[in-house]
């Protein structure tokens, strides 16, 4: 699975979520973009997975029909988030096209 990382999303996760092809906002030059503006790039770009820590964003963005899966980590923190990690990876390795998940933290 292709995966884009938000900004705010602890680079560290990228280490435990295996089998999956992961990059960044900021690698990717987006880091400027919006939320509705990156959630398109990353679909045009054929991402399959959006993981964010942006707990607005389904409140700033239609999802409908949205080409990719959205994750939402309920906390920047990645101490907070490593006893969490298995949940994470099931749920990133579950999720379909058009999903919205968040997972509390």
């Amino acid at each position: 699975m292709k995966i884009l990382f938000d900004q705010g999303t602890p680079l560290p996760l990228a280490g435990h979520l295996s089998g999956h092809s992961i990059q960044t906002a900021g690698d990717l030059g987006w880091a400027q973009l919006e939320n509705g503006d990156l959630l398109l790039a990353a679909e045009q770009a054929g991402f399959d997975l959006f993981i964010s820590t942006d707990q607005n964003l389904k409140y700033q963005q239609n999802l409908a029909g949205r080409k990719l899966a959205i994750v939402i980590l309920l906390s920047t923190s990645w101490p907070k988030m490593q006893p969490h990690l298995p949940r994470i990876q099931q749920v990133v390795d579950s999720a379909t096209a058009g999903t919205y998940i968040e997972i509390p933290i």
